[in-house]
């Protein structure tokens, strides 16, 4: 969480996740130029290539956003939280950086306009203290105070206090948090009828025009505008990472917040940015949805979220490792390895195994798997189609209840000793049987030099590597390996797929044939 630190008579931080990325620049310069135009002009001039019937329908569309803000802007909320630091990591980073020299942009702002704050802010010494606030943004979905934010929002919360729109204030109290999806319920007491809003139930368009309100800065009930930029996006930031990209300026402290439609409905949670500069560039990322809508209902209903488990690593299927393995698709989720006791261990899952479909459904590559699969309930009886060693074969079995978060992080890795003979396709590797490498284990082969210039290189094998199998085939020695790579070139191929095991995990890397 990289939000900005103000200083008061107890620090404060404000709340969404800016995140850096370089080579930006021409996507938020051509997203300023589109958020110039009113919603209801025309975006070409006389040349236009805009259709009559689209002209027609551009020229019915509202000149402005009023009627939907005044409709939605009662059930948005800012969101305030206390937390202490000396029982939070989080909170002790946070303040470090407020002991900083660095100007924030809100120091910034505050000197221009002449605003004063006690310890710390217009130009004044910082100091520290032993709490540490926090500024989000939230929405009521029900009349009796349930509210959706941010799990980074209240994540070690020590209190958390909510404020309307008209300015009345709340206690709340945390319902569930989900880490993985960074959503969160929070509940305010004693009312029954506050203003809500309602998840949207259709997939937003690229194109749509989109409304943020939220609590930038601290500023409280601030709205604006832009479209939906893109969709499906991973920005690394966990295994369900499926994001609705925005160009509605949004900021630290929009965290939590909502993302509506035309008709008023959320069709996203925001929850981080893009930004070189800890601001807006137009690049904001929203949960969708169809995703907060499963959370937020299990969170109520038992205050933590469940989902299915398979047991398996998994990578996607590059297109060396589909034409490797006879895919005509480069589709579907190999798995690495399928962990002991797991459900899919159990059902005959193997290394080497593409997961192609589950319950019918096209499996697109391995985050799309980790997504179908955390939608589903542990115990649902789910198919698998598989596909292994040319043969197509679909696996039933019972899902588990996915553990605690588990991390597997893996490095690529492959040949022989001796030159290999004429014909034979040369991965650029020395190789020596596992069991002659201290440390080593008995199966496989370890790679004892790799050639910098040489294609196994280029996949990101490394010394100290074991390939335990080729093409298929399990493999003991230097001869296996040189078989292996033979039978592979007789038969056509331009790459093969090697299973590797490195000091951390086991992968799949398929090597072109040299």
């Amino acid at each position: 969480m990289n939000d900005r630190v103000n200083s008061d008579t107890t620090t404060s931080r404000k709340i969404l996740r800016p995140r850096r990325l370089a080579l930006l620049g021409t996507v938020a310069a051509l997203g300023v130029a589109a958020l110039s135009m009113a919603p209801g002009s025309a975006p070409f001039g006389t040349n236009s290539f805009i259709a009559p019937a689209q002209a027609a329908e551009a020229a019915a569309t509202p000149a402005g956003f009023g009627d939907l803000v005044s409709k939605v802007k009662p059930a948005v909320i800012s969101v305030r939280v206390k937390i202490d630091q000396d029982n939070d990591k989080t909170a002790m980073l946070q303040q470090n950086r407020m002991d900083s020299d660095e100007d924030t942009p809100f120091d910034q702002f505050s000197r221009q306009f002449g605003f004063r704050f006690p310890g710390g802010m217009n130009g004044m010494p910082r100091q520290r203290h032993q709490m540490i606030t926090g500024e989000g943004s939230g929405f009521f979905i029900s009349p009796d105070g349930y509210a959706v934010t941010n799990n980074h929002v209240v994540d070690h919360a020590e209190s958390v206090q909510v404020t309307m729109d008209d300015g009345t204030t709340y206690t709340a109290k945390v319902v569930g948090t989900d880490p993985k999806t960074d959503l969160a319920l929070i509940k305010v007491d004693g009312k029954k009828d506050f203003p809500f809003v309602k998840f949207s139930d259709q997939k937003p368009r690229i194109g749509d025009w989109v409304v943020a309100v939220g609590n930038p800065f601290g500023l409280g009930g601030t709205v604006t505008a832009g479209i939906v930029s893109a969709s499906g996006r991973d920005i690394g930031n966990g295994p369900y990472d499926d994001f609705i990209q925005i160009d509605a300026p949004i900021n630290k402290g929009n965290s939590g917040g909502p993302a509506f439609d035309m008709n008023g409905n959320v069709i996203g949670v925001n929850t981080a940015i893009f930004s070189p500069s800890g601001g807006s560039v137009g690049i904001g990322f929203d949960i969708p949805a169809s995703t907060a809508k499963l959370v937020v209902a299990q969170l109520k209903d038992k205050g933590v979220v469940t989902r299915g488990w398979l047991g398996v690593q998994v990578q996607p299927v590059t297109s060396d490792i589909a034409d490797s393995l006879g895919l005509k698709e480069a589709r579907g989720a190999i798995v690495d390895n399928p962990q002991d006791g797991s459900p899919a261990a159990k059902a005959g899952i193997e290394a080497g195994d593409v997961i192609t479909a589950v319950n019918g459904t096209t499996i697109k590559d391995s985050r799309d798997l980790a997504r179908t699969i955390a939608t589903l309930a542990p115990g649902t009886s789910v198919k698998l189609d598989v596909f292994r060693k040319g043969d197509s074969k679909t696996v039933t079995l019972a899902l588990g209840e996915l553990p605690n978060e588990r991390q597997a992080k893996g490095n690529g890795t492959d040949e022989g000793r001796r030159q290999p003979s004429a014909g034979t396709p040369r991965l650029g590797l020395s190789l020596a049987p596992a069991g002659d490498v201290q440390g080593a284990g008995q199966k496989g082969v370890v790679v004892t030099e790799v050639d910098p210039q040489g294609p196994a290189a280029q996949r990101g094998i490394q010394t100290g590597d074991v390939i335990l199998n080729v093409g298929g085939k399990a493999v003991e020695n230097v001869g296996d390996v040189r078989s292996e790579l033979a039978q592979a070139k007789t038969s056509g191929k331009r790459s093969v797929l090697l299973q590797v095991k490195s000091a951390e995990a086991t992968r799949f890397v398929a090597v072109p044939l040299a």
